[in-house]
């Protein structure tokens, strides 16, 4: 499983908080994810972020 986060990031990086194995603020601010796939250990607490993100901006890609 992948993620992305798209152009609705408000860089607020409660992903970051929950997830920073799979989720960082970039020097613009806003949220990135890793381009690889999630392995299963981290898949729960990616999907958790994605859940939280208060502006949807986490998608599975």
């Amino acid at each position: 499983m992948k993620f992305i986060v798209n152009s609705r990031c408000v860089g607020c990086g409660l992903c970051a908080g929950t997830c920073p194995e799979i989720f960082q603020l970039n020097s613009a601010g806003a949220a990135e994810a890793v381009a690889e796939e999630v392995s299963n250990p981290l898949e729960d607490a990616a999907l958790a972020a994605m859940d939280a993100c208060p502006v949807g901006a986490i998608e599975q890609a």
